[in-house]
């Protein structure tokens, strides 16, 4: 279908899904899209159960504390801000300009409150959180971020173009192009740019 680039990768894809960009995108593919899916992070109870499904995170959370409605609060912040950051990988106009710079600056404070430290051994050094229970989850969080970044795949982690599912994909197509989590989302996008043409077009009665 012409116009639809979707992120689904062919045979000879070059790229694969590291453990850090997984982890990016469990946290942020957490929200409520309008097509079914629930808000995973809608108060503390249900973080906690999110986290108790999630094996990256079960040393990082390790019971210290249970999450509070707050928690959930500021995990919903934190992905929010990095679901415009994604969607900006995209392409998203309206993800550009003044959205942009909010989730930068937010995403800058939080690193001062959840800030990385190296953990250097014979294999190669790595970021983690020196911290302990809920804060030590968004530092995995941040820490998985840099990594990819560091890694050069930032660029290809990226959020659906298509309203209102906004899904976090990596893009594993050749030239990076890839707008969509899938073909399907591409298909509804473009049957949408379509059927609006065709409405522009017609005549007036």
């Amino acid at each position: 279908m012409a116009g639809v680039t979707a992120a689904s990768p062919g045979p000879s894809s070059p790229r694969t899904v590291t453990p850090t960009v997984e982890t990016v995108l469990a946290f942020v593919n957490t929200r409520a899209d309008g097509g079914g899916s629930r808000e995973l992070f809608a108060d503390g109870d249900a973080f906690a159960a999110w986290l108790a499904e999630r094996e990256d995170f079960d040393e990082d959370f390790g019971g210290v504390a249970e999450p509070t409605d707050a928690d959930a609060a500021v995990a919903r912040e934190l992905r929010d801000a990095l679901v415009t950051l994604l969607l900006a990988h995209s392409g998203d106009p309206e993800s550009q300009g003044e959205p942009l710079l909010r989730a930068e600056r937010y995403l800058r404070s939080v690193g001062s409150l959840y800030p990385l430290a190296p953990v250097v051994t014979a294999r190669g050094v790595e970021l983690a959180s020196p911290q302990t229970g809920v804060p030590r989850v968004f530092g995995t969080v941040l820490a998985a971020v840099t990594t990819a970044a560091q890694s050069g795949d930032w660029g290809r982690v990226k959020a659906c173009l298509n309203p209102p599912c906004h899904f976090g994909f990596f893009d594993r197509t050749r030239n990076g192009g890839g707008l969509y989590c899938s073909t399907g989302c591409g298909s509804q996008v473009s049957m949408r740019k379509h059927r609006q043409r065709r409405r522009e077009a017609a005549p007036e009665a």
